[in-house]
């Protein structure tokens, strides 16, 4: 692996921007509060119906608004204020979360009202996304890129790794814990983002036409190495996600607790944050399309690897270094997204790339739950990670612009 290490005032570039320490602090927040929704709805659906095909229902209902509002969130991210489209996000989904908190009160029997309300959250998640993702490229100037790219994702793994743990003990506590302490972080994550001084930004003015609404699927389908990373991670993920079927592992294989169930969660996070701190003071500089592939290869590797064990500690190192092998291919990833993309019409671009990681994560949850219940919870992580490695070395002879990509931040 290329890479070069720099100083310590260049490590920390992107801190230097007050806008982008404010992003970086409301980011964490939200994904804390989300991965504490997120553990409580996966033991509360699965202490209700012991049932791993509706694991995969959580992430199906989350995702599906994404896809069916595609050329509607990214348009809205390049006409409108993408600060006050995040802040209105947050708000909802911290809603959402006391919504979560009124019917556990008052008592469930079925699974049915906790799908209505994850609809709603996966709609403001479908807004958020675009928004957030061409907000941030907005906040450093493109020196600082490759280091905010780095110092973003430890915000999000940094909340994946205690996110999950806290929801885990908050859960132990009662259900009712755990989502009024996430409605009260996506409240604070909100007041956060109002307070980002409102940055330049490059606003689509030409009049909504079916051509604009496409221009993102466009764009993406014209520029083959972008079209290959986000196709690339989308079937990854897509058959090799096991995160759906982790209280199945915690309660019925690995024997353990709520709180056991949030360590499971959290192990990927340590992986990657770990990685993620080595990027800011060592960034990629030649090879990346290389790496990206060969990590994704190791990610599927790993997922095969967590499958198979039976032994809580092998399961926790398996899943961190999943996290860690996943790291590589995000910073890549988003790298080239967002410093290849217009500014004009980064919002539509990143919708697009949403519904692709939205589809890898929530629709690799139903596979995976799905997979599940017809041959099993292990036989279904085990083949799915199997199934990632063969995505990687079809995805170097199918892109080879991708495979021969050697720095981040320009075309040589």
């Amino acid at each position: 692996m290329t890479s070069e290490q720099i100083s310590p005032e260049q490590r920390y570039a992107a801190f230097r921007h007050k806008a982008f320490l404010s992003y970086w602090a409301a980011r964490f927040l939200t994904t804390f509060a989300t991965m504490i929704v997120s553990v409580a709805v996966g033991w509360q659906v699965y202490d209700l119906t012991r049932d791993p095909f509706d694991l995969g229902i959580v992430g199906i209902v989350q995702f599906l608004p994404s896809l069916l509002l595609v050329l509607v969130t990214g348009v809205v991210a390049d006409r409108f204020g993408r600060r006050l489209i995040m802040t209105l996000s947050t708000l909802i989904e911290g809603a959402c979360a006391l919504a979560l908190l009124m019917l556990t009160l008052r008592g469930l029997t079925s699974p049915l009202p906790i799908f209505a309300v994850l609809v709603l959250f996966g709609i403001a998640r479908a807004f958020y996304g675009p928004a957030s993702s061409s907000l941030f490229a907005n906040l450093v100037p493109p020196e600082d890129f490759a280091n905010a790219i780095a110092w973003n994702s430890s915000a999000w793994q940094t909340a994946t790794i205690i996110g999950p743990v806290a929801g885990g003990l908050l859960y132990g506590v009662s259900p009712e814990a755990a989502y009024a302490t996430a409605a009260l972080l996506m409240l604070i994550a909100a007041l956060l983002i109002f307070t980002i001084p409102k940055p330049a930004q490059q606003t689509a003015t030409d009049k909504p036409t079916m051509e604009t609404l496409f221009a993102g699927f466009r764009y993406i389908w014209s520029e083959k190495i972008v079209l290959g990373a986000i196709s690339l991670d989308l079937f990854a993920v897509l058959l090799s996600g096991a995160s759906a079927l982790l209280p199945v592992y915690a309660r019925d294989i690995l024997q353990l607790s709520p709180w056991g169930l949030g360590l499971l969660r959290s192990a990927p996070g340590i992986g990657a944050i770990c990685v993620a701190v080595w990027l800011a003071g060592h960034p990629i500089r030649d090879h990346a399309g290389k790496i990206m592939l060969s990590f994704v290869a190791a990610f599927g590797a790993c997922t095969v690897l967590f499958g198979l064990s039976t032994l809580t500690w092998l399961s926790i190192a398996a899943l961190a270094l999943l996290g860690a092998t996943d790291m590589f291919s995000v910073y890549i990833r988003e790298t080239l997204i967002q410093l290849w993309t217009p500014d004009e019409v980064r919002g539509r671009v990143n919708a697009v790339n949403q519904v692709f990681v939205g589809a890898s994560n929530e629709v690799g949850e139903f596979r995976a739950g799905t997979m599940a219940a017809l041959i099993g919870t292990v036989p279904a992580v085990v083949v799915g990670g199997i199934g990632a490695v063969a995505v990687a070395g079809l995805w170097a002879w199918l892109f080879p612009a991708l495979r021969q990509v050697r720095h981040l931040n320009s075309r040589d």
